[in-house]
């Protein structure tokens, strides 16, 4: 399964790209400012029913217009069949084969999409919700009953936060319990599993690229030695205070070492990019060989900061017949890669071949 197409409508500075995909590696080169990263973000936001770069939806809209289309053809099960997204003041909706989707979740299945950019530090450098979002996309494509999990567990957090909120007695806040913890244990099971697959071929692209030992471990959201249910009870006068549920899987944290030193304090930007991308690229290899859905990797311009020995690290990790790269450079050729099965020229928004 790749993504064979993609049309990108009014969305930020293109007004109106088609362009075919190869299935292993498609270039796309153009000066800067061109639209090279506004095409790899349209087409994660196809993927992942999100931006990376932004949560103001007005920014993705291309000025002067009301909406933006992003439309894309995939090949799966041996046919092809359309997704898409479209935005507008009225949030963003998905279609399948036509049809809408209840949830924007349902096109990540048929598009598992991954960026490496150059702010791709910002998985170590910031909080932990970052690293939360990271481990729920891993789990998503290797355990289906997740989603439904999270999505449970979501819905049972909200409604205990707006009886905490609200000042509700305890027993109305009490009446989610039951879902919280149940669906909570069953997330927090589910990337406790996922880490633990995760660290062996993480801590491998880690070595290739770092030549350092890294080390993952998932801190659950509440107090170790203490049970989901006996850590609410716990922490209900806290609850209660911060008008919102302090503990549980939404708290959780991905703890990740180098050379046992803490990664925000001990290593470099450009160190936790590669990290980062160590990460990353680890998730991509839990996909097995044999699955019907080929991971794409995007990778913007990944020339700009590293240089020739990291950049062919970074290749070497990122180059497999498992994985449909679209990769965006400044020039016309980047011949690191290999040839490109298919070419592109971005310039002032418009594409061409070659």
């Amino acid at each position: 399964m790749t993504l064979r197409r993609v049309q990108v409508t009014d969305f930020r500075c293109l007004q109106s790209v088609a362009l075919d995909l190869d299935p292993h590696f498609t270039l796309v080169s153009g000066p800067n400012a061109s639209g090279k990263t506004s095409l790899l973000e349209a087409i994660y936001l196809l993927g992942r029913g999100r931006s990376f770069r932004t949560r103001r939806l007005d920014h993705l809209i291309r000025r002067g217009r009301e909406r933006f289309v992003v439309f894309g053809e995939v090949d799966a099960f041996g046919r092809r069949i359309s997704l898409g997204v479209d935005g507008s003041s009225a949030g963003i909706r998905g279609k399948l084969g036509g049809d809408r989707v209840a949830s924007l979740a349902e096109l990540a299945p048929l598009l598992p999409v991954q960026i490496i950019d150059p702010e791709i530090h910002r998985l170590i450098e910031e909080g932990p919700s970052r690293r939360r979002r990271f481990l729920d996309w891993g789990v998503f494509h290797v355990e289906p009953g997740f989603v439904g999990d999270w999505q449970r567990f979501q819905q049972a957090l909200k409604q205990r936060n707006a009886a905490l909120s609200s000042g509700q007695p305890r027993e109305v806040a009490a009446a989610w319990e039951g879902d919280f913890v149940r669906y909570g244990e069953a997330v927090t099971a589910a990337r406790g599993r996922y880490v633990e697959s995760l660290l062996a071929p993480a801590a491998l692209v880690a070595r290739n690229l770092l030549g350092m030992e890294l080390s993952l471990s998932y801190r659950p959201g509440w107090a170790r030695g203490m049970s989901l249910p006996e850590a609410l009870v716990e922490s209900w006068l806290r609850d209660r205070e911060a008008g919102a549920t302090q503990v549980g899987p939404h708290r959780a944290e991905l703890v990740i070492r180098l050379n046992e030193l803490s990664v925000k304090d001990h290593i470099s930007r450009g160190q936790q990019k590669l990290l980062a991308a160590a990460l990353l690229m680890a998730q991509i290899k839990l996909f097995p060989e044999d699955a019907p859905v080929r991971p794409c990797v995007l990778l913007d311009d990944p020339a700009a900061e590293l240089d020739h020995e990291r950049l062919t690290g970074l290749i070497r990790e990122v180059s497999s017949p498992s994985v449909q790269l679209v990769v965006t450079t400044l020039h016309p050729e980047f011949s690191e890669f290999g040839v490109p099965g298919l070419k592109y020229r971005l310039e002032g928004g418009e594409v061409r071949t070659g």
